[in-house]
């Protein structure tokens, strides 16, 4: 086999015999190792693609980089390899064109002025309606028609002459309809535009009155417990509470804590529902608690751990539930405020596997709701 370029490719398969070069173009030279051999290789020092004849192409849009206007940027033939430099068709190449991809004019750098006051469309707050820069591109207008411009109108969408400010006075009393409480009858300033009529007395006259035969600081209504809340908004109007609980006194902390204590503290004779004689000064304690509060019901839920019948756990809780509400009524608490029932073993609050959980799950709950 002769092999005349030592290359390791025999003469009869090396289309260059002469010269040395790899197997991938069948022996010969690739100076670039870019697979397209330097005697057809266009830019042989330059690695490229057999597409562009060994010419390098960065952006592969099939035009060499030597003859590419644009080399990093794909492009067209027509445009040198350049992509094509006015995308919105308005004449402005979009290097010169702050809107390029929405048709505009040349003198406004390529950006549309649709309602022709010469400032530009993303510029502008009412592109549809020609107005100056001032004001943004928007038109002086006048909606309520009363010839005085919006901007100098106090009541701009309602008629009113010059002397009011734009405003109207419909009953003609010199109070502005806007700050009148009676807009359609004449009336005097010190009572907001309305006439000389109080039925109770209160001084909130009968028209924005909403409680005319009832005296009352707020919109003419009671709050018979100074409270701020009118008493058809108050769910305790005897006694005075915030807003966020309907107008109810809050049960302080200490004594809502005192009756989750006395709960797992009222203590009755084994297996019966006879209260001790310990039980009598928390249940006093309870009583006071109800008795400072007379808008709120109460609860008494009875309870029992799991050991024994669950039939009989249920009686149990009921007449230990029972019991507490006829001490609490011995204490005076209203009975009409009180209601009473026993759960039996069914609502455990610990564990009944150990006699710390059965001894918490033995109690008596007293909660506190609104009527």
């Amino acid at each position: 086999t002769i092999d005349q370029d030592n290359d390791g490719i025999s003469d009869a398969a090396d289309q260059c015999p002469t010269e040395a070069g790899p197997a991938a173009t069948f022996g010969c030279p690739d100076t670039d190792l870019d697979g397209v051999a330097d005697k057809v290789d266009e830019c042989p020092d330059e690695a490229g693609p057999a597409t562009t004849l060994g010419c390098p192409d960065t952006d592969g849009d099939g035009i060499v980089d030597s003859m590419d206007d644009c080399p990093t940027e794909a492009g067209e033939a027509e445009l040198n390899g350049c992509p094509d430099n006015d995308q919105d068709d308005d004449g402005v190449p979009d290097p010169d064109d702050d809107c390029p991809t929405i048709a505009g004019l040349p003198y406004l750098a390529g950006c549309p002025d649709s309602d022709g006051d010469g400032i530009i469309d993303p510029e502008d707050d009412c592109p549809s309606e020609a107005g100056p820069a001032d004001r943004n591109g928007c038109p002086l207008k006048d909606s309520d028609g009363d010839g005085i411009m919006d901007d100098d109108d106090m009541c701009p969408d309602d008629p009113g002459p010059a002397l009011s400010g734009g405003c109207p006075d419909s009953d003609g009393d010199g109070i502005l309809d806007k700050d009148d409480n009676c807009p359609e009858i004449p009336g005097q300033f010190k009572y907001g535009g309305c006439p000389d009529v109080d039925t109770d007395g209160d001084g909130v006259m009968d028209q924005v009155d909403l409680c005319p035969t009832d005296p009352g600081p707020y919109n003419g209504c009671p709050d018979t417990d100074g409270d701020g809340i009118d008493d058809s908004k108050d769910n305790c109007p005897n006694s005075a509470g915030p807003m966020s609980n309907n107008g109810c006194p809050e049960i302080k902390k200490e004594e809502k804590e005192f009756l989750e204590f006395a709960a797992q503290s009222v203590q009755f004779a084994t297996g019966k529902a006879t209260l001790k004689a310990e039980s009598f000064a928390i249940l006093d304690q309870v009583a006071e608690i109800l008795l400072r509060y007379p808008d709120y019901k109460v609860r008494i839920n009875g309870h029992t751990d799991a050991i024994g019948a669950a039939n009989a756990n249920q009686v149990l809780s009921e007449e230990r539930a029972r019991s507490c509400y006829e001490y609490l009524v011995s204490r005076s608490v209203p009975a009409d405020r009180l209601q009473y029932k026993g759960y039996g073993e069914s609502k455990p609050i610990a564990t009944n596997d150990t006699e710390e959980g059965r001894e918490e799950n033995r109690r008596v709950e007293f909660e506190l709701y609104i009527k």
